[in-house]
């Protein structure tokens, strides 16, 4: 429990005023004693002189016969025992005695006192009454006119002066215990006015140590605690400056590295994890606060380790590498790591994960592209090269195979051109230098006359082609009509060159919440599981072997591809072998 400063104040000054109390009531109660003993004793001298004065003058050249009297007078007024001694030592009156014990008193000639005061003027002595049993203290003085009459002697209790020096002392005790008390209650008001500054100060300390630096210290006084409260209030100012700089700049480096595609992990000389960004814990699909944790325990990858620990253990300048990912999808990604140096010392390192799958993939896709066009190109110009060959060597004289030479040949060379053509299309719309027009048109009608240009086809393998009733009123389109009808009739193409003879092509259309859905379903040969997700890939053959049979470039479904998401829709395939196929692509809808 927390203790309040002016209660320890107050305790501090309470103990000090309890020392202060004990140690001045031990010396004032022995000065006290001291001074009312001496001051009771100078009382009673005083007393013996002035009434030894009176009873001199009272005097008449011989013994007044009324001593006995006149020492009870005496005494009744000073509350004292008066002696009147004559020169032969007999009490001629005591206060202390009635006339007949006074006649039997011993002499008192020999008494210290006695002889003192005959002898030297006056005399004093302290011993015990055995007439009263008690301790007495004496004081004796001679009188008489012109000569010595006799002695006048007072006594008194020892005691007495003892009890008048315990009240002196008690009222001592009670006058420091007032003091003390009354001190108490000013410290007690003082230090609460003292610390009430302190106190502030501290709350407010508090505060600051919390997070809230916007209270401030109100202390106006102009001393030291004055001059802290301002020194209070001129640290909260600058640690804010400094923590709104820091936050500015941290909210600076947040916004850089979550806007960075790269990953960027920073470790510590133990190999923890002190900083991530998003990206990194994205492509390695960290859901939990990495800081704090060792650099394998959070990415799972033994590449990425050893490329750490060549930075930290064997203190490379600079790593790079290659790592693969598997979780959640298949990546390439290269790591470039350096360590951080400061002064000399090696505290960690920074590696920074580049994501070249795309890269990768598009080396992989231009690669099988030239293999795909040189071997595309091959074929036909074999063919041609080889008929023309054939001509050369004096086929052309023979009409009949000259004319089916010629015709080969000029197949081939349509096949080349439409290879060349698709390309050309193809890299046309890839390029984005493709204009496509964003006009309302009616999908039906444009389906229909799809249907017409490519009826002769259907009728050659006996199929039939056509277009699914239906019922209710299509919103129009929104795109190229043009490149609609493109993406419909290689679409039917595709369908009627795989499909057998007697089977069956159907399109139909439906409105899908703000687009327009187009099936193309056919019953032709189908395509496995393993072939669909590359089939609207370029030069991508199910059956190659057929495809060239049936005068495909292998570019059709690639194009259908890149038309429908220039449009701002999507393309898919659902199909199993044997059991035909459904080629759908979505569109906006006006």
């Amino acid at each position: 429990m927390k203790i309040r400063l002016h209660w320890k104040l107050t305790a501090f000054f309470f103990c000090v005023f309890i020392f202060t109390f004990f140690a001045g009531y031990l010396y004032l109660s022995g000065q006290v004693k001291a001074f009312l003993r001496e001051n009771f004793y100078s009382e009673i001298k005083s007393q013996l002189f002035i009434n030894k004065a009176v009873l001199e003058s009272s005097l008449s050249g011989k013994m007044p016969v009324d001593l006995q009297d006149t020492a009870g007078v005496i005494g009744k007024a000073l509350s004292l025992r008066v002696s009147v001694i004559g020169m032969d030592g007999r009490l001629l009156g005591d206060s202390g005695l009635t006339p007949e014990l006074l006649l039997a008193a011993d002499n008192h000639a020999g008494r210290p006192e006695v002889a003192d005061a005959l002898r030297n003027g006056f005399g004093t002595s302290r011993r015990f009454s055995h007439t009263l049993r008690r301790q007495m203290l004496y004081m004796a003085a001679p009188f008489g006119k012109g000569e010595v009459s006799g002695v006048l002697r007072f006594s008194v209790p020892e005691r007495q002066a003892a009890s008048l020096g315990r009240r002196g002392v008690n009222v001592a005790g009670a006058g420091l215990i007032l003091i003390l008390f009354s001190s108490l209650f000013i410290t007690f008001v003082t230090s609460v006015y003292v610390s009430r500054p302190l106190v502030s100060i501290s709350r407010t300390a508090e505060l600051m140590a919390k997070g809230d630096l916007s209270r401030k210290a109100l202390v106006n006084s102009g001393d030291e605690i004055g001059d802290l409260a301002a020194s209070l209030n001129s640290l909260a100012e600058e640690i804010k400056g400094r923590i709104d700089g820091i936050s500015s700049e941290k909210a600076k480096l947040d916004a850089v590295l979550a806007s960075m595609f790269e990953g960027l992990v920073v470790t510590d000389e133990q190999e923890k994890v002190v900083l991530m960004n998003p990206s990194l814990r994205r492509l390695f699909s960290v859901k939990e606060d990495p800081q704090g944790s060792k650099l394998i325990e959070v990415l799972r990858n033994i590449a990425v380790q050893e490329m750490a620990d060549k930075i930290i253990l064997e203190k490379e300048r600079l790593v790079t590498g290659e790592i693969r990912v598997f979780v959640p999808e298949e990546k390439v990604l290269r790591v470039n790591g350096v360590p951080i140096i400061r002064r000399g010392r090696l505290e960690g390192a920074v590696m920074v994960f580049h994501d070249i799958t795309e890269l990768r993939r598009l080396e992989k896709v231009r690669q099988d592209f030239v293999a795909n066009v040189s071997h595309e190109l091959r074929t036909p110009l074999s063919s041609i090269k080889g008929y023309a060959e054939t001509l050369l060597d004096g086929a052309v004289e023979d009409k009949g195979h000259a004319r089916e030479f010629i015709g080969i040949i000029h197949q081939e060379s349509d096949r080349l051109a439409n290879l060349i053509n698709d390309l050309l299309d193809l890299a046309r719309i890839e390029s984005g230098n493709m204009e496509l027009s964003k006009a309302p048109f009616d999908v039906l009608a444009v389906a229909k006359r799809a249907v017409e240009s490519m009826g002769g086809q259907a009728r050659a393998k006996s199929i039939k082609l056509g277009i699914t009733a239906f019922s209710g009123v299509l919103p129009l389109a929104v795109g190229d009509e043009f490149g609609f009808r493109q993406v419909l009739t290689n679409l039917l193409d595709n369908a009627l060159k795989y499909t057998p003879e007697g089977g069956g092509v159907t399109i139909s259309v439906e409105a899908a919440g703000g687009f327009l859905q187009v099936n193309v379903a056919d019953t032709g040969i189908g395509i496995s599981p393993a072939d669909i997700p590359r089939i609207f890939e370029r030069f991508y053959r199910v059956d190659k072997a057929r495809s060239r049979e049936a005068g495909g470039t292998g570019l059709g479904l690639s194009i259908v591809k890149h038309i429908v998401q220039a449009h701002g829709g999507r393309v898919w395939v659902e199909s199993a072998p044997g059991s035909g196929s459904v080629f759908s692509f979505t569109i906006p809808s006006a």
